[in-house]
């Protein structure tokens, strides 16, 4: 094996190189001080309408304008005044902002759709920590035109690297699919635009009581000076989610506003199966039940849990021995889902909800109904999930019960926590050992601001298995001025089974390592900051032979535009033990070293026209690939919105040559921010599949409404071909019995 630390030294002093002076801290940041604001009472509800500065309720109440930058110029007040107000009554929490620009007439909207990223457009978002346990929060946001963007945030945000993805419990993540009842209305004029939020107290968990405190914090954007500027000011690294570090809305008394929904819904779908000469007109119906046992416990009941206004999955090309991982995209899994994940994300997850409903070929299994039960109680996070799914005659499957327990206690003020997880599947056959068990401890100590120490162990128990049948991991991590080092150990055991959770590999030893640092830069010109790093993983198996090994060094060259390079050298290691094949193509036992260059090229998002880039050229196991991957987007204004990802790989091996492409172009709409129609529609070259998916939705209140849902699926084989078209129209609806 070759040794790749010898390169390791002069690689990262060339990345590192420079004299110019950086800034690492802000005037908060040196005083430790966190900002303070009481929210006022009102005795009525004021009328919204995202009129602000003539509105006499708002102007009476004290703002907030010391908003400090992110970027571009670390710890400097904002560039563009801002005020910012909250105040509640007995039912509803309110916030006003108001974004004067100088150059109203240039700000940007991106998209109107719900839940759109409002990163690359003039925004305004803020979170709050309702339990004050700067762990856990919601978050809300707008643009100009009065899109709803809401999320759950679990664990700071931590862990999660994808939007279609959440993780949980200590592991963190962001659920951007949680969809709460709520409104916000904004107005646009020569002073800029402002925005008028009210979120009904039923709506958010919370623990009731008077002389409450959240934790709370605010994020403008400023599109034409790619500005990001927050309340409590952050050091670099950091983003809103950072709730440890967030400043505190004191004075809250806070009741029980009592919570009962019945979200029925009614379904039609007509199904023309030309490959085996078939169709069939299926009729529906299902409900579910929302019901607040206390601000901070939430039970939910399903009957007859339908997802057809669910967007398809990304289509993907398996160019490896490992699995490939799909997202839990439906909307039921998704809500109060950070609570339930514990593990590793995307290389071992304990529970995976896609196990529920959804077969190992990607077929539905329906599901028949369930409960969970999730929130809090005092700083103790708790969840309970049961599941029962039908029997699918034609592809094996039997009734199957799905159930998970989850207690995690934080512990307050320390960003530390402990919990624990059972998962379990029953099938409801016949058959008494038809059962998977998984066990598991988790837990996380916070040292300090700066670092944590986090990890997990699990067992799982399945019949016929009597050994290896254990994980774990440890890992710590120092995070702060720039710097993010982390290392970390992971063990998978070769009888490590679970079958409700999601293995990448299974049987490996994994050591692993990152150092990180951004450093930002004074009177640089055009450039931002440069982020130096290098990371390692390898995999072991339990004979202590290497399987994979991947060191990566590189450096992020960002401007103040947006613009960014990423420039790396990869030096990887695989040894197969078992010949493979990728497509119609061998790769034969043996031990692979290779070097690759990286490439990534990203533009400003801020523009109508962006688009981010990824190249990799060097050795792939016994011969070489060239790989170019990427999305290009396209805006009109905030109602029409494309992008275009191409991922095309063309593999050289001795034992043959393989060319690999996969597809997709999204198109959207937006009427109103509650009206839209978009499509998906996707190729790939392996196995010939073209899909498009074609959604309409008039939304109501948290994702309620209409949908009208086509889908076709077809391939280009002959012989046990695949045309398939689904067409469904959904209608649901949100009855709020206790208002």
């Amino acid at each position: 094996m070759k040794n790749p630390f010898a390169k390791l030294s002069f690689l990262v002093l060339l990345a590192c190189s420079g004299h110019l002076q950086s800034q690492q801290t802000s005037p908060q940041s040196q005083t430790g001080t966190k900002p303070n604001y009481y929210a006022t009472v009102l005795e009525e509800d004021p009328v919204v309408d995202g009129e602000i500065i003539n509105d006499p309720v708002w102007q009476m109440i004290p703002a907030i304008t010391d908003l400090i930058q992110i970027r571009p110029n670390y710890g400097e007040l904002v560039s563009e005044k801002t005020e910012v107000r909250i105040a509640y009554s007995s039912t509803t929490f309110y916030v006003s902002v108001i974004c004067y620009d100088a150059d109203a007439d240039g700000i940007v909207v991106s998209d109107s759709r719900r839940d759109a990223d409002l990163n690359d457009e003039d925004s305004f978002l803020f979170i709050i920590d309702t339990y004050h346990d700067r762990q856990n929060g919601f978050l809300f946001g707008t643009n100009a035109q009065g899109m709803e963007y809401d999320a759950q945030i679990d664990n700071e945000g931590k862990g999660n690297f994808n939007a279609n993805r959440q993780q949980g419990g200590v592991i963190g993540g962001t659920n951007i699919n949680w969809d709460a009842t709520w409104k916000v209305r904004s107005q646009l004029g020569d002073y800029g635009w402002s925005a008028e939020f009210a979120i009904p107290f039923r709506s958010l968990r919370y623990a009731p009581g008077d002389n409450k405190t959240w934790g709370l914090n605010f994020q403008r954007n400023i599109s034409k000076n790619t500005e990001t500027a927050y309340w409590t000011s952050l050091p670099l690294g950091f983003d809103m989610k950072r709730l440890s570090l967030a400043g505190n809305l004191n004075g809250l008394n806070l009741r029980n506003p009592g919570n009962l929904k019945l979200i029925p819904y009614v379904l039609g779908q007509h199904v023309n199966d030309k490959a085996m000469d078939d169709t069939e007109t299926n009729f529906d119906a299902g409900a579910d039940i929302k019901y607040s046992v206390t601000p901070s416990l939430t039970l939910d009941l399903t009957y007859n849990t339908d997802f057809a206004q669910v967007e398809v999955d990304d289509q993907q090309v398996n160019l490896d021995r490992f699995n490939l991982f799909f997202p839990e995209k439906r909307a039921f899994f998704l809500e109060n889902a950070g609570q339930f994940g514990v593990g590793s994300p995307g290389e071992v997850d304990l529970f995976f909800s896609r196990r529920i409903g959804i077969g190992d070929d990607g077929s539905l299994v329906p599901i028949i109904g369930g409960a969970r039960l999730s929130g809090k109680v005092g700083q103790t996070n708790v969840g309970f999930l049961s599941m029962f799914t039908d029997d699918v005659v034609e592809a094996a499957i039997e009734k199957n019960n799905f159930t998970v327990a989850r207690v995690n206690h934080n512990f307050g003020g320390t960003r530390s926590s402990l919990g624990g997880i059972f998962i379990n599947r029953a099938g409801l056959g016949e058959m008494d050992d038809d059962y998977n068990r998984v066990y598991a401890m988790d837990g996380k100590w916070g040292i300090g601001n700066k670092a944590t120490i986090n990890g997990f162990v699990a067992k799982s128990v399945t019949p016929g298995i009597e050994n290896g049948d254990h994980a774990f991991k440890l890992l710590g991590n120092y995070e702060w001025g720039g710097w993010n080092i982390n290392a970390g150990y992971t063990e998978v055991g070769e009888g490590f089974n679970p079958e409700v959770g999601f293995l990448q590999r299974t049987a490996f030893r994994k050591p692993e390592f990152l150092v990180f640092k951004a450093h930002r830069f004074k009177d640089a010109g055009k450039l931002l900051e440069i982020r130096p790093h290098v990371s390692y993983r390898g995999y072991w198996n339990f004979d202590d032979e290497l399987v994979t090994s991947f060191l990566h060094i590189d450096n992020h060259w960002v401007l103040k535009s947006g613009f960014e390079i990423h420039t790396g050298i990869n030096f990887t290691a695989e040894q197969v033990f078992e010949e493979f094949t990728i497509s119609d193509v061998t790769v034969p036992v043996g031990y692979y070293n290779n070097e690759e260059l990286q490439l990534v090229i990203t533009t400003n998002p801020n523009t109508a026209l962006s688009f981010d880039t990824r190249t990799i050229i060097g050795g792939y196991f016994n011969g070489h690939q060239i790989t170019n991957s990427g999305t290009a987007k396209y805006r009109i204004g905030d109602r029409f919105n494309s992008s275009l990802t191409m991922s095309h790989s063309d593999i050289q091996l001795d034992t043959g040559d393989l060319t690999a492409l996969v597809g997709g172009l999204r198109l959207s709409y937006s009427f109103t921010p509650r009206i839209f129609i978009q499509s998906l529609i996707q190729r790939n070259n392996v196995s010939n599949i073209t899909s498009v998916n074609a959604r309409f939705g008039w939304l109501q209140n948290a994702n309620t409404g209409l949908f009208v849902v086509f889908n076709v699926v077809k391939d280009d084989d002959l012989i046990d071909g695949i045309d398939n078209q689904t067409f469904t129209i959904k209608y649901t609806h949100r009855f709020d019995i206790l208002n």
